[in-house]
């Protein structure tokens, strides 16, 4: 070999070393930077649940566990329970998903597998999408003049019809858990069909195409393959709107009621954590503030719940040990 020969190929390697050596440097740099916002983020959470756990602490010593099990809110007396507003807040959150989870998966899997041509698909993509940057109070506005005139009629009709069952009983004033829950359904469906169908869109092509190939109808390719393989995401998709449902405060302020009490019957009033703290938080004396803080703290708990749960479901279905 020589000399001029060599020389080049000491300096290809020297050069290639060189970049070897920048792009570690560059990839070192770029753990740390993610870790280091990981952990920020992490620590965010940790000083807000510190933050809301110190202020909550007075009611926390005075009133304990049996907070989350009374039905008394008196600030005269500063006698403190949130269980009517617990479960306020599970029963919209719940009544919400119920309504909101197939059609945001049916919307999605006409989305994502050409049922229509696309200068269809995009209008009514661009429409949903248009759903999720309406202000919450614009939507309770919404519900307030327009949605409970509308819905009023349809709730005596099924008063009167299935009253019997305790679900439905009771005068059909308009500001119920069921309408809060109609309209926090609409809220969240879009995040649930967004997710879906991202997810579907994901999935490979293979497996429509060799459910097909085994003489699958569209409908069976979307049942028993597509919706299964995209399971985990559809989940991820439905908790993710529950927390949303759950965390919601002024439609939930405007809608539910605020009635102290529970009750049995959807068509009644009712209250939610969030219409509690938003309604009474302006006004509130120390101790009630602490209370106050308290069910917020209730309520955090509640939604890092679901998403451990969810996390847990997701894992299961992903086969992630």
């Amino acid at each position: 070999m020589s000399a001029g020969t060599e020389g080049a190929t000491q300096s290809n390697r020297g050069s290639l070393e060189k970049r070897l050596s920048k792009q570690s440097l560059l990839d070192q740099g770029f753990f740390w930077l993610t870790l280091v916002m990981a952990i920020g983020i992490a620590a965010v959470l940790a000083f807000v649940i510190y933050e809301i756990g110190r202020s909550a602490l007075p009611a926390i010593q005075t009133f304990g566990l049996g907070f989350l099990f009374s039905t008394t809110w008196d600030p005269v007396q500063n006698v403190y329970g949130a269980l009517p507003q617990i479960y306020g807040t599970l029963v919209t959150s719940a009544i919400a998903l119920f309504l909101a989870v197939p059609i945001g998966v049916g919307v999605a899997v006409f989305l994502t597998e050409d049922f229509v041509p696309g200068y269809i698909r995009t209008p009514i993509s661009f429409a949903i999408e248009l759903i999720v940057a309406i202000p919450s109070v614009v939507l309770g506005l919404w519900g307030i003049f327009v949605f409970i005139p509308f819905i009023r009629p349809f709730y005596q009709v099924l008063n009167s019809t299935l009253g019997w069952i305790p679900l439905f009983a009771g005068v059909p004033r308009g500001y119920s858990l069921l309408t809060l829950g109609i309209i926090l359904a609409i809220m969240i469906v879009p995040i649930i069909i967004s997710i879906t169908r991202g997810t579907l869109l994901s999935l490979p092509p293979e497996l429509r195409q060799g459910a097909m190939a085994m003489g699958a109808t569209r409908w069976e390719t979307i049942i028993r393959v597509l919706i299964p393989a995209g399971l985990s995401g559809i989940i991820g998709s439905v908790m993710l709107a529950f927390g949303r449902a759950m965390g919601e405060t002024m439609v939930a302020a405007m809608l539910v009621g605020n009635s102290n009490r529970i009750s049995i019957s959807l068509m009644n009033p009712g209250a939610t954590i969030t219409s509690l703290i938003a309604s009474q938080f302006g006004e509130a004396g120390r101790t009630q503030v602490a209370a106050l803080l308290y069910s917020g703290l209730v309520l955090m708990v509640l939604t890092l719940l679901v998403n451990i749960f969810a996390e847990m479901i997701i894992k299961k279905f992903q086969n992630v040990e």
